[in-house]
C-alpha cells in the first residue's frame, strides 16, 4: 500500500487513479496521519477470488476443534 501526502495527491490524482485501476490501494495522509483512502471500485463479483478465499479457510480450519465445548453452549451464550 503507498502512502501519499494530501497536497501531493492533489497535483497527481490523475496518476494515482491509474495506480488504483490497477489494483493498488494509496493511504492519503495530512502531516503524516492517514486521512483517507484511495481504493479500486468493486468491479463486480468475483467468483474465482470468493473459491480461492472458501478454499484457504478450508484449509486453514481443517484440524480445528472446539475440544469439549459444544457450539450450540457458544451460540446460546452469546445471545442476550
Amino acid at each position: 500500500m503507498q502512502e501519499i501526502g494530501a497536497f501531493e495527491a492533489k497535483n497527481k490524482l490523475g496518476q494515482l487513479l491509474d495506480c488504483t485501476d490497477r489494483g493498488e490501494e494509496i493511504t492519503i495522509t495530512r502531516h503524516g496521519r492517514p486521512v483517507a483512502k484511495l481504493v479500486p471500485a468493486d468491479h463486480g463479483f468475483d467468483r474465482a477470488k470468493a473459491k480461492r478465499v472458501a478454499a484457504e479457510l478450508r484449509e486453514v480450519s481443517r484440524g480445528l476443534t472446539l475440544g469439549s465445548l459444544k457450539l450450540k453452549a457458544l451460540i446460546d451464550e452469546g445471545r442476550p
